[in-house]
């Protein structure tokens, strides 16, 4: 190498070095800032995997209210959705989520969840004003008016059990021991939460999931069986001290329902063995509970103990109800009967307690007490 070359090496690789230099420093200092992990959003296929888990419906309607959310609601989805198993409730919750996402501000991104709220600039005086209030719940709803102040019961849904006994007499149905043994395997899969006594200060509405339908011990197979509606456990936690209660009924927003079909009701509750208290009974075909068409006129010959009561519609859907004389002690419940007893139900609907099925599924029970006044 001569003197020449030897002088040019050295600037050129100072050249580089400090070029390399500068690159490394840039990349340091203008190092670009991670990207946003993208939020994954709840799909039609989320919903419909909770449903084939056999997760309660309160659960999955609260989780599509809850959760960002991207659903398609096409007819050929909700077809999809229908023959999934998916709930006429729960599909009314997903058309809701939509809705809302349409009616938002343009943007495709869903609401911030609660832990970037809490990382966001508090909200001003005026945004306050301007948030809409959270929507009542659209299940129906029964609360006791008492000294100017209403407390709400819980909705809780009747277990449906099968027997060869005639529906001759509600005694004759509490000592049969197909239904005690059918309930008391029911127990066990009810959930254990239940309604606190009258004079709690809650005010929160909780729905009791009995369960699915439990079949009686049967040893031949028949045309027509038994069924019987009947409420776990042998007494109500809603122990009431006045034996002339009076309450609110609300069931204008139930979905799939027309309230002029229904009107309030209040029976008497018939104990069974120490397991359950009967709500009523009546015979039907032996899959009446599986047929989806809406012809099993189930209180066309309903065995009940109907409690004669006063039902003031204050609007479609909405009444006051209270009891025609004073209630004797015992086991009691509000319940949603057809105004035509010739009304069509769906089995399934009735076995998923779902629209039509729920309306007459649904119990509000409470005791009177022995010291009642």
């Amino acid at each position: 190498m001569n003197s020449t070359t030897r002088n040019l090496v050295g600037p050129v690789v100072l050249v580089f070095a400090l070029l390399d230099c500068g690159t490394l420093m840039a990349q340091t200092t203008h190092k670009p800032a991670p990207r946003p992990t993208q939020k994954s959003v709840m799909t039609n296929d989320d919903v419909i995997r909770m449903v084939q888990n056999k997760l309660p419906e309160s659960v999955i309607i609260a989780a599509i209210q809850s959760k960002p959310s991207k659903f398609s609601t096409s007819a050929t989805e909700l077809i999809r959705l229908k023959k999934a198993g998916v709930t006429e409730a729960e599909m009314n919750a997903m058309l809701a989520a939509s809705s809302g996402q349409a009616q938002g501000s343009g943007s495709s991104s869903a609401a911030a969840t609660p832990s970037e709220a809490e990382g966001a600039s508090a909200p001003t005086a005026a945004s306050e004003a301007s948030a809409p209030a959270p929507p009542r719940s659209r299940l129906p709803q029964v609360a006791l008016i008492a000294n100017g102040s209403s407390q709400e019961l819980p909705l809780e849904k009747t277990q449906l059990a099968q027997t060869k006994t005639k529906p001759t007499s509600m005694k004759s149905l509490s000592g049969d021991s197909a239904v005690s043994q059918a309930f008391h395997a029911g127990i066990g899969t009810a959930t254990t939460s239940v309604a606190s006594h009258i004079g709690s200060t809650t005010g929160s509405s909780s729905v009791q999931q009995a369960g699915s339908i439990f079949s009686g011990m049967m040893t031949h197979r028949k045309p027509t069986v038994t069924y019987v509606w009947g409420v776990p456990n042998p007494a109500s936690a809603n122990v009431l001290q006045t034996v002339s209660p009076i309450f609110a009924v609300d069931f204008s927003r139930m979905p799939g329902v027309k309230p002029e079909d229904y009107e309030p009701a209040i029976v008497k509750l018939t104990p069974a063995q120490n397991t359950c208290r009967i709500v009523g009974a009546t015979e039907g075909k032996q899959d009446a509970n599986s047929d989806p068409a809406s012809d099993w006129q189930i209180y066309s010959h309903f065995l009940e103990e109907r409690v004669s009561a006063r039902a003031q519609k204050l609007a479609p859907g909405k009444y006051k109800l209270s009891a025609a004389s004073e209630l004797a002690p015992g086991e009691y419940a509000v319940v949603f009967r057809p105004i035509a007893k010739s009304k069509g139900f769906s089995g399934g609907d009735v076995a998923r307690a779902q629209g039509d099925g729920l309306m007459f599924d649904a119990v509000w029970t409470f005791q009177i007490s022995d010291s009642a006044q």
